[in-house]
């Protein structure tokens, strides 16, 4: 089999989305005749915001697995600002207003450039150039976030120019929703836009998670290099995932379940209002439950206002939030409100679909995850202050009123090993 090496940061016991999307590409890309191999940061050194040891074993036995040093300031800054939480690739947590935040965001923004974790790039470089020796790979990935990542590919490229180099780019760069806080310095801003740009000219292949973010990436090439060097490859669902967790649903209730996130950029009023309404009809049936990191705005704007029909469970391995969700009579789906949320399309998207369960969704209409739940007939999107037409939605199913066809054919384009059956064939055009 040829081999494939992949540069990821993020990888188990870290947890995420961007961590499961490379680990179901790594268990699937035997099937279609390549080795992959991956170079990942050494856990004992790394920092991450988010820890699912529960992936450890979804590792392949023989996949072979390079771990490189690095040198962070994560420790520092957990020191000096007083955190005990390690930042997101861009302080995206970092929610307050104060001088102290102030302060952190302007040391992050201007003096880690384009992120805190380039300090792996260093180490990270240095043993790709000795795998890609040692098993003479024709083809890199390297994912990001953190941006940092795609660095290291275009010094891998300038050493080897022969080989082909796939960039997956999972997030915007300079146009992610907080980039604005980060009170960079004119030169600063100037310097890392340069860097994207040279990633999106000298990757032989930019790969992105959405339409949205396709066309926010060509529009920065304009005439440097061709646009359709940007490809969408979704994130999915593993069906072996779901093959041994049913999920009993209580014939008593009726069980709305939210997954993940919440953070104050989140906007539930329609859905509170909704669901104000709707207990009124159902009474102690509706039972809403919200499992992940809620932020303490909404948790307490939740239980002010839903009280005994609300529940709340901290953050769970992947196999027990699978469980919730197949448990569950219908899944709630909330895009964040901020810039450019049209072409956020969360991993949870593709679980929901896996999980046979109606989908709510509350975000911007006319966004991709808003075309994926109405391509496979999962569920409906709605605005963020429609409670009205929310209510109506939910109430179809609650009462019985509506019967649910989603299409499977079209469920099934999003399982793991289709999409990497996509992949494969941005990998081979380089190497026939």
């Amino acid at each position: 089999m040829k081999r494939v090496l992949i540069l990821t940061y993020y990888w188990p016991p870290s947890g995420g989305p961007g961590v499961q999307r490379w680990l179901k590409f790594v268990k699937y890309l035997p099937h279609f005749g390549y080795e992959p191999i991956v170079l990942t940061v050494d856990p004992q050194k790394a920092t991450y915001p988010v820890l699912d040891k529960s992936l450890l074993i979804e590792i392949p036995e023989n996949l072979k697995i390079y771990h490189s040093s690095t040198r962070e300031p994560y420790s520092f800054y957990k020191k000096l600002f007083r955190k005990k939480q390690v930042p997101y690739s861009g302080f995206a947590n970092e929610t307050g207003n104060g001088p102290i935040n102030a302060i952190s965001r302007f040391i992050r923004g201007n003096l880690f450039v384009p992120d805190a974790r380039i300090g792996w790039n260093r180490y990270a470089i240095s043993r790709a150039i000795y795998l890609i020796k040692e098993y003479g790979i024709e083809t890199i990935i390297t994912t990001s976030p953190p941006h940092s990542t795609q660095l290291a590919g275009i010094e891998i490229k300038n050493i080897f120019p022969q080989i082909r180099w796939i960039a997956d780019m999972r997030d915007p760069w300079t146009d992610i929703y907080y980039y604005d806080k980060m009170l960079h310095l004119p030169w600063i801003k100037k310097k890392d836009l340069g860097y994207e740009k040279k990633v999106l000219k000298n990757a032989d292949v930019v790969i992105t998670v959405s339409d949205f973010l396709q066309n926010l990436f060509a529009e920065k090439l304009n005439d440097i290099t061709p646009k359709d060097k940007i490809k969408v490859i979704t994130n999915g669902f593993d069906p072996d995932d779901f093959k041994a967790i049913k999920g009993v649903r209580n014939a008593d209730c009726f069980a709305i379940t939210y997954v993940g996130t919440i953070a104050d950029n989140y906007n539930l009023n329609g859905f509170i209002k909704a669901m104000e309404y709707i207990k009124t009809l159902l009474g102690e049936k509706l039972q809403i439950h919200f499992t992940g990191s809620i932020s303490p705005k909404w948790k307490k704007i939740l239980k002010t206002n839903l009280k005994q029909h609300i529940g709340f469970n901290s953050h769970v391995d992947h196999p027990e939030a699978i469980r919730q969700m197949r448990a569950s009579d219908m899944l709630l789906l909330v895009v964040p409100e901020i810039i450019n949320n049209e072409g956020i399309i969360t991993g949870k998207v593709f679980e929901y679909l896996a999980a046979g369960r109606p989908i709510v969704g509350i975000g911007p209409v006319k966004g991709d995850a808003s075309a994926i739940l109405e391509k496979t007939g999962s569920g409906k999107m709605f605005s963020y202050g429609d409670h009205e037409n929310i209510s109506k939605f939910v109430l179809q199913f609650a009462l019985k009123e509506k019967e649910w066809f989603p299409d499977h054919d079209q469920i099934q384009k999003f399982s793991r090993k289709t999409i990497t059956g996509n992949l494969v064939k941005l990998i081979e055009k380089g190497n026939t």
